[in-house]
């Protein structure tokens, strides 16, 4: 085994961190696809052709949610299966997931893989990695396990209990990793979580999975350290607020615009229409599930769902967007500057200019992406710009939620979203964290300021 491990390491000794991530990522999404592509895999027991295989194979491992084919109806057991390891290797990351064989066999990480850990986690420090990552795994087996107990408790006198403890374990770890995966093939009610959209304890558990991966594992160390919100640091204060006032404000919001929509929840009682109201504002930070008909919404709620997807969760979590903290630091630098300051604070503390830099570019690098996609899509499938739009930001900001047209669309558009949400999951952090790291060489080269006009 330890020969297996060295021959493993090798070639990849002489790569970045940022390479390795996606090598890996790209690697698993293939062998899900390969796998997806068995007959033993479908229900039906036909083979499923491999653009439908790889499409699944790559929601499922950049944990977005999108599918062509009900997950519940179209799998078997074995690709269900298939389906959740990925979506587990896909939130938590490959190298979290092999530091287990690593712990078990008593194998020493060496610094290669503390490099890719940290990265894999946005931390700029790698002291302490092997204990942060042994704290990542053992959370994310009590938060899942006590997720998975509550949805199986809830499902149990529906469906029995066999049934009910599949039903759980899949939709808690979907859940956790912001995957939005659902195996209830509930097409009548409208799928996903349709069913369920006035029981408070199946919304109420899902929801505090969704939120509880898309913090970020950092803040969990930072919480349970520290506890008083004086001492945490400035990351985990900003990222607390921001989520906070999202999901409360995106809440009032939905509550307000599509309080008599009969398509929502206009036929709710009011404690229905707050509690579903709630849970689209927290399922839109990436996570997928849905309880209201997404095509449904007006104009300007989809607008609201659109920003919201493109936030997304927090750095270093199982949720994609750009991130809390990087929209929170745009805003703090739009408003120091209509004021006239020359310098971004936060809670007493200064941000660097690269960060903000950094913050700037992704939220516009992801924004032309989404609107290209939008562009794309609507001149190829005939699809409305908004519903396009919808889509596109969905899967660059691994969200899983859409309005219906995901199964229609033509095989260009579906090449595009796998990209998209390959994209979405390594592309951002990589570029983040790994390929904005400006080559020293051309650092040296310093050029004579010119005047621009601004505004």
């Amino acid at each position: 085994m330890q020969q297996f491990f060295l021959r493993i390491q090798r070639p990849l000794r002489r790569m970045r961190p940022a390479q390795i991530i996606v090598l890996v990522f790209l690697a698993i999404i293939l062998l899900g696809a390969a796998l997806l592509t068995l007959p033993v895999a479908s229900e039906s027991g036909q083979p499923a052709d491999f653009l439908t295989a790889l499409f699944t194979a790559t929601s499922a491992t950049c944990v977005t949610g999108l599918i062509v084919v009900d997950t519940g109806v179209y799998w078997s057991a074995f690709g269900k299966t298939v389906i959740l390891i990925m979506i587990q290797i896909g939130g938590l990351g490959f190298m979290t997931i092999a530091s287990i064989f690593f712990f078990a066999l008593r194998q020493k990480i060496g610094l290669k893989q503390r490099l890719v850990l940290s990265q894999a986690f946005s931390m700029d420090d790698m002291s302490g990695i092997v204990r942060f990552v042994k704290n990542v795994l053992l959370g994310t087996l009590v938060v899942e396990g006590a997720g998975a107990v509550v949805l199986c408790l809830c499902f149990w006198p529906e469906f029995g209990f066999l049934r009910a403890l599949k039903y759980g374990v899949f939709h808690s770890i979907s859940a956790f990793c912001n995957a939005g995966f659902d195996i209830l093939g509930d097409l009548e009610a409208g799928g996903s979580l349709c069913r369920y959209v006035a029981d408070p304890v199946v919304n109420l558990t899902v929801m505090l999975l969704i939120v509880t991966g898309g913090l970020g594992f950092a803040v969990w160390g930072d919480v349970r350290r520290n506890r008083r919100f004086s001492r945490l640091t400035v990351y985990t204060r900003l990222v607390l607020l921001i989520t906070a006032g999202l999901i409360f404000g995106g809440a009032a919001i939905f509550a307000l615009l599509e309080w008599n929509n009969p398509g929502t929840i206009g036929n709710l009682t009011p404690g229905g229409k707050i509690l579903a109201s709630l849970f689209q504002s927290v399922t839109l930070r990436t996570a997928g599930f849905t309880t209201i008909d997404q095509n449904a919404l007006g104009d300007v709620s989809k607008a609201v769902s659109d920003l919201l997807m493109f936030i997304g969760g927090s750095s270093g979590s199982t949720a994609g967007g750009v991130k809390t903290v990087t929209i929170g630091v745009v805003i703090l630098y739009a408003v120091g500057t209509a004021r006239g300051q020359s310098q971004v604070t936060a809670f007493k503390r200064a941000v660097s200019p690269r960060a903000v830099s950094q913050a700037i570019a992704i939220v516009l690098l992801v924004f032309a992406l989404a609107l290209f996609g939008a562009g794309f899509i609507s001149v190829c499938d005939k699809v409305s710009l908004e519903n396009s739009l919808y889509e596109t930001i969905s899967a660059l900001c691994t969200v899983g939620l859409t309005t219906g047209i995901t199964g229609s669309l033509g095989t260009a558009s579906r090449l595009l979203i796998i990209i998209y949400m390959f994209f979405g999951r390594v592309g951002i952090m990589t570029i983040s964290v790994g390929f904005m790291a400006a080559n020293p060489a051309s650092e040296r080269t310093q050029y004579a300021q010119t005047k621009i006009m601004i505004g």
